[in-house]
């Protein structure tokens, strides 16, 4: 095994080209989130209280499966790096898996079609995983400074956020007019195999155009129960964990229920749903550079503290909404919040990430990465959870059995939960303090850094 002084440095990948994989990663699981319920709840008829159980169980197996894919991308030796070899097989297997998940037979009933949601769910969530934990990884390995990184980030957001255009705000309207109607399968199958197809084209062109540091694959493959047992020993995986679990389980929430918010609490046709996300997205797109200008001068930190307060605000106005254009309005503060949240979290993992490799020189991103990703797969649980308790305090079971409030039902989905998490993570932000930017040494074996606080809150108090 040559030594990391012997190996050349690799040519640098230009930002657009990391980027655009976010495209192709979004575009299936946001169709599959931001439409599982509709499909299968409301025009399949499955009840919610089934939904809400096999809701858990995924999430349970996700967040399990979720650190061992990230450790297995970090122990992957091969000519062709850690990542790529991941990316190339998963994407193929998530866009088959998808088309799977929105084909149901229309014969299938009660326990089998309870069968086909949660084997394909299961199977959608864990090749999405295996994508994100290897695609993220390559974020602070390919761009080991913050401004670079934070160009990265804003471009591979706005990639993100063009997806989410076409996957979310397009989708009903491709699914429930253009290919089918609101009450038939039909739309969402041919839809899926679309963006099938689109996004494994991206994503492997994105995977054959990252140029991986060969310095890392050189180093002793990380031991599992070792890295984890540090991992779970350092305060600020717990503190900034579960802090943006808080900002991702609200946009999960929001995600999965914009459709039926449009339908019951706005009283409009599910399309409607196109042009309050399209204005929440466009408004999100145009926010990022504005945000990356805001963390160029005062810091991640800083700017991750006022976005997710703008994010909390935009909640409770979306709230009071009581038509299309009220409900625009409000998400125009949604989107800001959002915006700036896409352009900060991620840099604030990225800190902990740098930190974790200085101290130990052992870049093991995929593992901490998806460790990290075991709290924002609790969504999976509180969502299933939110959804159940909308037959309990609203009578909402399904689509055959919506109950008596069901506007008031998904109003209490789609805003008050959010509001309640964005809140609590925004003051728990304004509590945490994170380390200053590493420099790109850190992809070298180092010495521990000195005792002493290394924060950004320090930081600040010293300009």
């Amino acid at each position: 095994m040559s030594q990391p002084g012997t190996t050349s440095a690799p040519g640098r990948t230009p930002a657009w080209r990391y980027a655009i994989g976010m495209f192709g990663t979004s575009i299936p699981i946001n169709m599959i989130k931001g439409s599982m319920i509709l499909f299968y709840v409301d025009i399949l008829g499955l009840d919610v209280r089934a939904y809400g159980v096999v809701m858990v169980i995924y999430a349970v197996i996700d967040a399990f499966d979720n650190p061992l894919l990230g450790h297995l991308s970090d122990r992957t030796r091969s000519r062709f790096g850690r990542r790529r070899p991941w990316l190339l097989v998963g994407a193929p297997m998530l866009a088959a898996c998808m088309i799977a998940f929105f084909s149901a037979p229309a014969s299938l009933q009660g326990i089998g079609l309870l069968l086909w949601f949660a084997v394909f769910a299961i199977l959608c969530e864990a090749f999405d995983s295996m994508l994100n934990a290897n695609y993220g990884a390559l974020l602070p390995e390919l761009y080991p400074q913050e401004r670079d990184r934070a160009v990265a980030n804003s471009l591979r957001q706005g990639f993100q956020l063009v997806a989410l255009v076409i996957s979310l705000a397009v989708t009903p309207l491709l699914t429930t007019k253009v290919f089918g109607t609101e009450e038939t399968t039909e739309g969402f199958q041919i839809t899926a195999i679309i963006y099938g197809a689109v996004a494994l084209v991206v994503i492997v062109i994105m995977a054959l155009g990252a140029r991986e540091n060969p310095r890392y694959s050189t180093r002793e493959q990380p031991l599992l129960l070792r890295s984890v047992w540090s991992i779970v020993r350092n305060p600020m995986f717990w503190t900034v964990g579960l802090t943006g679990a808080c900002y991702g389980i609200a946009m999960a929430l929001v995600l999965s229920g914009i459709q039926l918010y449009v339908r019951y609490s706005l009283g409009l046709p599910v399309e409607n749903a196109l042009y309050l996300q399209g204005i929440v997205i466009l408004i999100s797109a145009g926010g990022l550079a504005v945000w990356t200008r805001v963390v160029a001068r005062r810091g991640a930190l800083w700017t991750w503290r006022l976005a997710f307060a703008v994010l909390a605000a935009g909640f409770a106005a979306l709230f009071f909404a009581t038509d299309l254009v009220t409900a625009i309005a409000a998400g125009v503060l949604v989107g800001a919040g959002w915006s700036g949240m896409l352009a900060t979290n991620d840099l604030i993992v990225a800190r902990v990430l740098d930190a974790d490799a200085a101290r130990d020189g052992e870049h093991r991103e995929g593992l901490f990465l998806s460790a990290f990703g075991f709290f924002s797969r609790l969504n999976g649980i509180v969502t299933g959870l939110a959804l159940t308790s909308l037959g309990v305090f609203f009578g909402y079971n399904s689509g055959d059995d919506p109950g008596t409030d069901t506007g008031l039902a998904f109003r209490v989905y789609l805003c008050v939960y959010p509001f309640v998490l964005t809140a609590i993570g925004a003051i728990a932000a304004r509590l945490i303090s994170v380390p200053i930017e590493t420099p790109p040494v850190a992809a070298a074996p180092v010495e521990p850094p000195p005792a002493g606080p290394m924060n950004e809150s320090a930081a600040e108090g010293d300009r």
